[in-house]
């Protein structure tokens, strides 16, 4: 957990080298032992930045950017780590995914296959899809992270 008096700054970088500019920021602050970070973030949703924490001013971070390759800009100002602790919170594999909504099943015996879900349970984070060409609909239930949503529904159900 953060100590007090750290800050979170977000760096701008190249597109899709977020994870090589956090990589690269982890051996410039063992090399350049008056860079302090304490902490490094890539989250998923945030396309183009990386987040630092560092007890450090804004000024030290932006030398820090100087080193690093497909680093850009450390944007202006700082947050507090509790803004950004959303990030840390793993998202369901079943987020997004509503009752009607066509899906595509991708791993399993159904491979291929698309199918319309019928039925979400989020604690188990899977759910009860029947297959679309199927001449009996027989409900079938995977986890959630075996299905490729293909067209979501409209009515939510």
């Amino acid at each position: 957990m953060a100590e007090s008096g750290n800050r979170v700054y977000a760096i701008k970088t190249t597109a899709k080298q977020e994870r090589t500019v956090a990589d690269n920021i982890e051996k410039v602050t063992r090399e350049q032992k008056d860079i302090h970070v304490t902490a490094v973030m890539v989250p998923e949703e945030l396309k183009g930045y990386v987040l630092v924490e560092s007890p450090d001013s804004i000024a030290r971070i932006e030398q820090l950017v100087e080193l690093i390759p497909h680093a850009r800009a450390v944007v202006q100002g700082s947050t507090a780590l509790s803004e950004v602790e959303h990030f840390l919170v793993p998202k369901p594999v079943v987020s997004g995914i509503t009752e009607g909504t066509i899906v595509e099943i991708i791993a399993g015996p159904f491979k291929g296959e698309k199918a319309v879900v019928k039925r979400i349970d989020s604690g188990k984070e899977e759910i009860t899809v029947e297959l679309y060409e199927s001449m009996v609909p027989i409900p079938i239930t995977v986890r959630g992270d075996s299905v490729r949503v293909v067209e979501r529904s409209e009515s939510g159900g």
